[in-house]
């Protein structure tokens, strides 16, 4: 009976260790995982633009606290670009995208180097065009940014963000109305 009993014991200290591990497994896992890189899109307005016309948009993103990303032209041919990849519905062209300039920083893991790099917000803009055959109405440009974000120790791997935006291709305002001129009968 005896046995038993140090059995039971010895089964309930073993569950106790093993949840106890899962449970710090658990806890490292979310810390990590609330410490991973984001870069939220903040909401886009839709562009509007008339046929024949182009209008720009800008696309606002923000890195968060702590990171920073590889601006679009790094100074070293092996750091992963942020960049802006955009399809367009037909009758539809996208425009040169912008980039804004980076900002050169050394860090811990290269503290001789200089690194181009966004931090905080970044705002990416570009040129829509509205072919003279475009329809009226709303069409929808999807794309990817696509960049690797670093910390002050250690980078990531790189990540794609989903972007969209509409475009509204609208009529042109109409011409100003003059008034016809005075009747001839109205005496002064």
């Amino acid at each position: 009976m005896r046995n038993t009993r140090y059995d039971m014991l010895m089964r309930k200290l073993a569950l106790t260790i093993a949840s106890l591990i899962l449970s710090l497994a658990a806890v490292a896992q979310n810390s990590a995982v609330a410490k991973a890189p984001s870069i939220t899109a903040a909401p886009i307005a839709p562009v509007s633009v008339q046929r024949g016309k182009s209008a720009t948009f800008e696309l606002d993103f923000r890195v968060a606290p702590g990171f920073h990303i590889n601006s679009n032209q790094p100074h070293d041919e092996y750091l992963i670009p942020t960049s802006l990849k955009l399809d367009a519905p037909n009758d539809i062209v996208l425009g040169k995208i912008t980039y804004p300039q980076g900002e050169d920083k050394s860090f811990a893991f290269a503290p001789d180097q200089k690194i181009n790099v966004y931090a905080n917000d970044v705002a990416i803009t570009g040129m829509v065009r509205a072919m003279s055959t475009a329809p009226y109405g709303t069409s929808r440009v999807r794309g990817t940014l696509t960049y690797q974000a670093c910390d002050n120790a250690a980078c990531y791997p790189p990540k794609r963000l989903p972007v969209q935006f509409d475009v509204k291709v609208v009529r042109p305002p109409r011409a100003p109305r003059h008034n016809p001129a005075q009747s001839p009968h109205v005496h002064r």
